[in-house]
């Protein structure tokens, strides 16, 4: 690392720890209790503990966070937004609550309340912490470690606000939640925190759809954290939309754990144009009879870099993973995928399916793909497979050969490939909106590269 640019890091470090002493003696800090600025201090001092990771780190081999180390953003601060400037990152006719964050901080004007049926408890983490941390205590912070990872410890440091979401104990919400998280920077580059915490008690069942979006082609930096707590035989739907702006940088960790009988789907779409995107999500199967289900679908073009780190960690027997991603690159784009599953001693009968496709567009387009299978007990069924490759020049021919120009046949098949993924969201609404979503997305990676 250059003299300068360990300059820029240090100055990073020392605008995080100024926007934190004003963050804890500022006016926020007033309805701030006791134990929330002591979650906010020990994870502050677990961040400079830490620090920014390196490629230097396995885990990060690949992918650079010097951008963001480097960078001094601003902690966000409250914008007027108006309703029509939100309306292309809203789901038309889905159902449900829709919770809108704006630089981190929740706006009524654009949220909608539902009707919930008794035992759903849908409010904003901020109002929750108002009044102490009694109430989400067993499970805040206790998934997403502060002691082992960097930026959920600066996350931490940095709650304020977010979205709460708990069902009680054998309650079924039929209509999924809608968590929208706006950034907008018309001046200095920004950086916002969100949070999300899911409560599913035992035998319930929630949804929640849970976007990222940018308001203006302007540098920010998205620092997210979601905790997933599935009770015994719960049900948790659970989906991920990215769609950032040009030059905004997103790290989003999304950490779930599953007790006995528990099943966690988790569908993670990165469609938006950031520069950087890191995605980490990791599931424990820490009850007998666990499912979890974990799909990706990512579209990478020109000076964008997507990595999805997964890992899947069955702890108890009789449990049962699968997972599917694909990703599409052209121009200069470049990926990472690393899925980790791990089979603990007494993890016997598990039974672990991975598989992750790649599909490339250009000659400099670029991926690097990683299956790891840590497998120590020994009665298990456990498979991954990975592939990368361009289009069927054959099928290709076959399309043209029935009148398609080149470029319609090449966005049909580049389109088949990725639908098999959106196909496997459950709520139509949404499926509906990723597809034209996905649509809008196409017609730059089906242009015949140079």
């Amino acid at each position: 690392m250059s003299g300068t640019t360990t300059t820029k890091v240090l100055a990073t470090y020392d605008g995080y720890q100024a926007d934190f002493d004003r963050l804890q003696g500022g006016a926020d800090a007033v309805r701030a209790s006791a134990a929330l600025k002591s979650l906010r201090q020990d994870a502050m001092q677990h961040f400079h503990r830490l620090g920014f990771p390196t490629t230097r780190m396995e885990d990060w081999r690949f992918t650079s966070v010097a951008p963001i180390a480097s960078r001094p953003y601003a902690l966000g601060g409250p914008v007027h937004v108006a309703a029509d400037q939100i309306s292309r990152f809203l789901i038309p006719d889905l159902p449900g609550a829709r919770l809108v964050f704006v630089n981190g901080r929740f706006s009524p004007a654009l949220s909608e309340t539902k009707a919930v049926p008794t035992g759903v408890d849908i409010q904003t983490l901020g109002d929750s912490l108002a009044g102490g941390l009694d109430a989400v205590e067993p499970y805040l912070g206790r998934l997403a470690v502060v002691a082992e990872q960097p930026f959920s410890a600066l996350n931490t440091a940095f709650l304020q606000d977010g979205a709460l979401i708990r069902v009680d104990d054998g309650v079924v919400l039929e209509d999924p939640v809608h968590v929208l998280f706006i950034s907008t920077a018309p001046g200095e580059a920004a950086v916002t925190h969100p949070r999300v915490l899911v409560v599913a008690g035992e035998n319930s069942q929630v949804g929640i759809v849970e976007s990222y979006a940018g308001l203006r082609d302007t540098e920010y930096f998205t620092n997210a954290v979601t905790e997933i707590d599935a009770g015994a035989g719960s049900v948790v739907d659970h989906c991920k939309i990215l769609r950032e702006s040009l030059h905004a940088r997103h790290v989003g960790r999304m950490q779930a754990r599953l007790a006995r009988n528990a099943v966690v789907l988790s569908h993670s779409i990165t469609l938006g144009a950031a520069a950087l995107v890191r995605n980490d999500i990791s599931a424990v199967l820490d009850g007998e009879g666990a499912e979890c289900t974990l799909n990706g679908l990512y579209v990478a073009g020109r000076n964008q870099h997507i990595d999805n780190h997964t890992t899947i960690d069955h702890a108890s027997p009789h449990c049962a993973s699968h997972e599917f991603y694909k990703g599409i690159l052209d121009g200069d784009g470049r990926a990472v995928f690393n899925g980790k599953i791990i089979v603990r001693l007494d993890a016997q009968k598990t039974d672990a399916k991975q598989s992750n496709k790649a599909l490339l567009l250009s000659d400099q387009a670029q991926v690097n793909t990683k299956p790891q299978l840590e497998i120590f007990a020994d009665d298990v069924k456990c498979s991954h497979g990975a592939s990368v490759g361009q289009l069927n020049e054959d099928m290709l021919f076959y399309l043209q050969a029935r009148g398609l120009g080149r470029a319609r046949a090449r966005r049909m098949l580049i389109h088949a490939f990725a639908i098999d993924v959106l196909n496997r969201i459950r709520h139509e609404p949404l499926r509906t909106q990723l597809d034209l979503a996905l649509l809008e997305r196409l017609p730059a990676a089906a242009e015949e590269p140079a």
